[in-house]
């Protein structure tokens, strides 16, 4: 357990079983699986009961152990060539119009999986009515060719979270680079005609709110037009312990110091990468 004591405005949230069992459904059916359980989300109700989730590709372990995180990792098994035809039937069974995938680092393949990417949103684009795609991928090792393999198959929103700040990544994202994050971002600014870049990150983990100002200026230079903060949670006694809970009114300051800066900023306790994905992509395409 956290030595920091959660507080009410975090114990106020509850899940809705009912609402996981139905979405869950359909998952196994086909033998997919979502970040929402995987990483152990706290919307994933709420998500799930809206009819949304963000698909996880690729399976589900991970080549990485980020202090963060809770999806497993070691060494994941063969890709499933089946997976891309059966993620977009789950999204026509669920009538989804706004699309997430997301995957685990996948550091073992030649091209970090992105040609897996591309084969998803190919079968995605292929359907009717066509669904908006969003894409979080990894940093594919900061190789800016696989990042145009996934940018080639036309995704409407590409999301690459830079987590943190700089200063802790050695402690949290150590096989991570904080300047690889940013230059995915930056490349698909400048190859991605028309297409929305996002980012997102976590507060909680130690930073202060100058680093946090400093890390929204990056990503303003790196031409990132929307970015989600929310606040870290343990998932498990496994991860790193919380440091503290920012309120609620310093996640609204985040907001309003990283729309002064020209973002469309999401910031909030339960705020994830791809939480009301479809409302913000909306609004910065206007």
């Amino acid at each position: 357990m956290s030595s920091v004591s959660l507080p009410v405005w975090i114990r106020q949230r509850k899940l809705n079983l009912g609402a996981l069992h139905e979405v869950r459904s359909v998952m196994n059916r086909g033998g997919l699986h979502t970040v929402c359980d995987e990483a152990r989300c706290p919307n994933r109700s709420e998500c799930f009961s809206r009819g949304t989730a963000t698909f996880l590709i690729m399976g589900d372990v991970c080549t990485r152990a980020c202090r963060y995180c809770s999806i497993a990792h070691g060494k994941p098994r063969a890709l499933d060539a089946n997976e891309p035809a059966e993620l977009a039937r789950a999204v026509g069974t669920m009538g989804l119009k706004h699309v997430v995938v997301t995957s685990v680092d996948r550091d073992d393949l030649p091209d970090g999986g992105a040609s897996h990417f591309a084969a998803v949103i190919a079968e995605l684009k292929a359907l009717e009515p066509r669904p908006t795609v969003e894409v979080l991928t990894p940093d594919f090792r900061g190789d800016m060719a696989a990042v145009d393999v996934v940018l080639d198959a036309g995704p409407d929103v590409y999301n690459h979270n830079i987590e943190t700040v700089e200063r802790l990544y050695p402690h949290v994202r150590r096989q991570g680079r904080y300047l690889w994050a940013l230059e995915v971002i930056r490349h698909v600014a400048e190859r991605g005609a028309g297409l929305v870049t996002k980012s997102g990150m976590m507060v909680g983990l130690g930073e202060t709110a100058d680093e946090v100002h400093a890390t929204l200026a990056d990503l303003k230079g790196a031409n990132c037009r929307v970015v989600t903060i929310g606040q870290y949670l343990r998932p498990t006694g496994r991860e790193v312990e919380v440091v503290r809970y920012w309120t609620p009114e310093e996640f609204a300051e985040l907001e309003a110091h990283g729309r002064a800066l020209g973002l469309e900023v999401v910031a909030g306790p339960f705020v994830r990468s791809s939480y009301h994905a479809e409302e913000a992509f909306l609004r910065v395409r206007g």
